[in-house]
């Protein structure tokens, strides 16, 4: 981390932090043997200038895992510009286009890296949604689309080659307007694992999907095609908004490599109730705070990036 000269009050808000990152208890990966992989929704991330000791802290989140899905980055980088200085010379990122209209609100979503531990592969790329011809006008369109269209990466770590899917779901005010997004991301990933030439089989999809829980049709729909929950984010309990109550927010696999994932994830709860230790002195809302860091917890997991044997096996027992 490249903190830079800081004062003692900065000083004292990152130690803060770090103690509430220790909580966490997030192990450390290993060179070629795993990852920490995390999505989070950093709240519209470029929108208005954050505070300087906001950046500092957002930095400091991003820099326990080696890759991050940022949702709802927003059309101007300069904050994910400055974040970087602080990430350090080995950060890198990929990150999408943005969508001028409102449905998609300016956003962006990015793939942040540690280049020692993770390797961009090539692919970066939005998800097109599936079109039909229209036998009156010979125009292939879609009957839906998605608000804001997930990006899809290919990267490697160890000998595990993988593509991720980021997307946003739209929120909107019913639910249900959000299942056939939902279905489509399902369909789609579906189809990808069936194609010769798509670049990997090994898919992991994640983002925000304003899911509220595992039980209801949101939760149905994305997972109607094999797209499962590692066992450890399984939880009832493991929420990713600041109250922890809801899971809007996912890491999704396709079970091709059973062992992939370690005993370890959760969501690094910065937050803990209290905002005045990070930010002493400043007194406002707690809407306001959600603006400087976010109002979702990042969520995480470790992946076990030596799966040489276990692909030896499968050639070995068909």
């Amino acid at each position: 981390m490249n903190h830079g000269q800081i004062d003692k009050e900065l000083a004292q808000g990152i130690l803060e932090l770090q103690n509430r990152i220790a909580k966490a208890k997030i192990p450390s990966s290993k060179l070629d043997e795993s990852i920490n992989l995390a999505t989070w929704n950093i709240r519209e991330f470029g929108k208005v200038p954050r505070r300087k000791e906001s950046l500092h802290y957002i930095a400091e989140i991003l820099g326990q895992f080696d890759l991050i899905a940022v949702i709802e980055l927003r059309d101007n980088l300069s904050d994910l510009e400055q974040t970087l200085e602080y990430l350090g010379d080995y950060w890198k990122v990929v990150y999408s286009d943005f969508i001028m209209d409102a449905g998609g609100n300016r956003e962006r979503i990015a793939y942040l890296y540690d280049k020692r531990a993770v390797v961009f592969n090539g692919l970066a790329s939005g998800a097109n949604p599936p079109r039909k011809k229209n036998q009156a006008t010979g125009e292939y369109v879609s009957e839906i689309t998605w608000w804001r269209p997930p990006y899809v990466a290919s990267f490697r770590a160890g000998s595990f080659d993988f593509v991720i899917i980021s997307a946003h779901i739209r929120w909107g005010s019913d639910e249900k307007a959000r299942i056939k997004e939902l279905a489509m991301l399902a369909d789609w990933v579906d189809q990808r694992k069936n194609e010769k030439n798509f670049t990997d089989k090994d898919i992991l999809v994640v983002g925000d999907f304003n899911i509220p829980d595992l039980q209801g049709d949101l939760f149905k729909a994305v997972t109607a095609k094999g797209l499962q929950l590692p066992e450890q984010l399984c939880k009832p309990d493991l929420g990713s908004n600041l109250e922890q109550n809801k899971r809007y927010d996912q890491i999704l696999h396709l079970p091709i490599y059973p062992k992939s994932f370690t005993k370890a994830g959760g969501v690094l709860d910065f937050y803990q109730g209290d905002w005045s230790k990070l930010y002493p002195g400043v007194q406002q809302n707690n809407q306001y705070f959600t603006f400087q860091i976010s109002d979702h917890l990042p969520l995480w997991i470790q992946i076990n990036t030596d799966v040489e044997g276990e692909k030896l096996d499968q050639i070995i027992h068909g």
